[in-house]
């Protein structure tokens, strides 16, 4: 009677430790380059509408309304868009925030394909829907994102942004 309940244990840790490395896999989290390129790629890549007064906020073009929760889940309070627009630090510091939580549920969603996490992450951002960035100015903002972002993951940590 014992030896069934002990070999049940056993078999429960061997199969524990068979699947923990499949489990880390799974789970690995963003890198801070990965994040650091992401935030940069779209910074680069935010459409510059040339017209000062157009609603938009700091290098990443960021609307008022999305810097406020933003700010409230990363900083823990919210921001004014004049203080996002004064202090690129800060702006950088909200941005990589939202983007590693993206990139990392994007990395889930996609079995950790990194382009194809990139190209979710960066359809959501200009659009708010990881899909449907496949056709005219979405998809060519999304290849733009993507070919900045793989420019500086190609670069060494130590010159990255």
């Amino acid at each position: 009677m014992i030896k069934k309940p002990i070999g049940l244990l056993l078999n429960g840790v061997i199969v524990t430790f068979g699947l923990l490395p499949l489990l880390a896999q799974a789970q690995q989290p963003v890198s801070d380059t990965q994040v650091a390129a992401m935030v940069e790629a779209l910074r680069q890549a935010a459409p510059q509408t040339k017209n000062p007064n157009d609603g938009l906020y700091s290098q990443w073009q960021v609307k008022p309304e999305t810097l406020k929760g933003w700010s409230r889940t990363c900083l823990k309070r919210e921001l004014t868009p004049t203080q996002f627009e004064n202090s690129p630090a800060i702006a950088r510091q909200v941005v990589s925030c939202i983007m590693r939580r993206e990139l990392t549920n994007q990395f889930r969603t996609t079995n950790n394909n990194e382009i194809a996490s990139v190209r979710g992450a960066a359809c959501w951002w200009m659009t708010g829907s990881y899909t449907g960035c496949n056709k005219s100015f979405t998809a060519e903002y999304v290849q733009k994102v993507v070919r900045f972002y793989q420019q500086q993951r190609s670069k060494p940590a130590a010159t990255q942004s």
